[in-house]
This record gives structure tokens, C-alpha cells and sequence, in this order.
């Protein structure tokens, strides 16, 4: 069993935020930041920056580190540790690489409300985007089917 390092780039531009519709798993079909795998010799930071350009055209300042959480299940392949950056100044062109999604700037709130998204980024994701929110530390577990089973948030003070 092999944890999988990964992260997650939220971009926000006043009230929308730039999302992906997966093509492909995990998550085929909903609704995501951009993001991926981090890379051997890699730091979460770096890896944020280099695919949020490769999935976007978009290069990220000052990206803030919003959010640490773990995705675990019975299942040997679903195992994770999630890296979660905002950034909210950014430079480049838009230009989604089609293999992994297609790109939207939509409003936070239809996309946290109306959209077709995964079970942990609907807990995860309006405290992440929200103006002056807090740190987000939080382990989910799913069951064999892959469906949310408990959660289990860190809060320090």
C-alpha cells in the first residue's frame, strides 16, 4: 500500500474560481481544481506550480497553503495525501491540456452549490476558498466502494 503525494491549486479571480471537469480517473467527470501528482524530488509548492502551468497556461503568485488532508480507504489503491494552495494573482493565458479536463471559470458559490463534485472537496472546499478562512487538516475514509465514510478534522487553536 502506497500513499500517493498530490495537490490541488485553486485559482480565485474576485468571486469565480478556474475549475476542471475530469476526463479521466480519479474523479472522472467532476468537477476539480487543477492538480496532480507530486513528482519524485519534488516539494508540494513546486509541484503546485508546475501543474497548475502544465494543466492551465496559468503560473501561480504567491500561492497560499490552505489545506493538509489525507483520503483513505480499505482499498490499497486509494490512498492519499492532498496538498491544497489558493492563489489569487497569476499570470499566462489559458490553454486546459484536454487530456486531463476541460477548463470553466464559474462562481464559487454554483460550484460549491450546483456542481457534480467529490465527496471530500465539498467539505474541503469552502473553507479553503473562503476569505480569511483557516488552516483545513482533515482525514477522510472511505469504504470499498469509495464512498465517504468518516471524517475526522484537526482543529488547532
Amino acid at each position: 500500500m502506497t500513499c500517493i503525494p498530490s495537490v490541488l491549486v485553486y485559482l480565485r479571480r474576485g468571486d469565480e474560481v478556474l475549475l476542471m471537469r475530469r476526463n479521466k480517473e480519479p474523479n472522472l467527470g467532476l468537477w476539480v481544481a487543477p492538480g496532480g501528482k507530486i513528482e519524485l524530488h519534488e516539494s508540494p509548492y513546486d509541484a503546485a506550480r508546475r501543474e497548475l502551468l502544465e494543466e492551465t497556461g496559468y503560473t501561480a503568485e504567491g500561492l497560499q497553503f490552505r489545506g493538509l488532508c489525507t483520503e483513505v480507504s480499505v482499498r490499497a489503491d486509494w490512498q492519499w495525501f492532498l496538498f491544497i494552495f489558493v492563489a489569487e494573482r497569476f499570470t499566462g493565458e489559458l490553454c486546459a491540456d484536454l487530456r486531463e479536463g476541460m477548463l470553466a471559470w464559474t462562481p464559487i458559490a454554483t460550484y460549491l452549490h450546483d456542481f457534480p463534485i467529490p465527496q471530500a472537496d465539498a467539505v474541503f472546499a469552502p473553507r479553503v476558498l473562503a476569505d480569511g478562512g483557516d488552516f483545513f487538516n482533515a482525514k477522510f475514509v472511505y469504504d470499498d466502494a469509495l464512498s465517504l465514510a468518516s471524517l475526522i478534522e484537526w482543529v488547532e487553536y
